[in-house]
């Protein structure tokens, strides 16, 4: 493992395949960081420490992984979806829904997709994968 972002074969929420052209996967960091924290290398305190807008997203806009949290186990992890590009604010862009979605797909100006994964209990979080969305008119 070299710590670079990896691809792989499965299919994200919202029905989209890893296997789509300029997705990059961040499975394989996750899992070393997961495994550096159950060997106790890293405190709860270092990778629980999602900052305030995150956790208020995350409240507000996750949407449920299906999948249990990899530091508490409980059920509370949510995926959040942020898009950077041209035109949109400095911070990003909270994308909340397929309709949001498909805005920035035929607003004529490409972005770059951020899906972070967040445990609204004890506040995990870790960037999952990101994605060109490219300008369609």
């Amino acid at each position: 493992m070299t710590g670079e972002p990896s691809r792989s074969a499965r299919t994200r929420p919202g029905g989209r395949s890893d296997a789509a052209p300029g997705v990059v996967s961040y499975r394989l960091a996750r899992q070393r960081l997961v495994e550096a924290h159950a060997r106790g290398h890293r405190t709860d305190e270092e990778v629980c420490d999602a900052q305030p807008e995150l956790r208020r997203v995350a409240h507000s806009c996750g949407i449920p992984a299906n999948e249990p949290c990899p530091i508490c186990d409980g059920d509370d992890l949510v995926t959040v979806a942020f898009a950077f590009g041209p035109g949109l604010p400095r911070a990003g862009r909270v994308v909340a829904s397929l309709a949001e979605m498909q805005k920035l797909r035929t607003r004529g100006k490409p972005a770059t997709c951020y899906l972070v994964e967040v445990c609204t209990s004890c506040w995990w979080n870790h960037l999952r994968e990101s994605y060109g969305i490219p300008a369609r008119r």
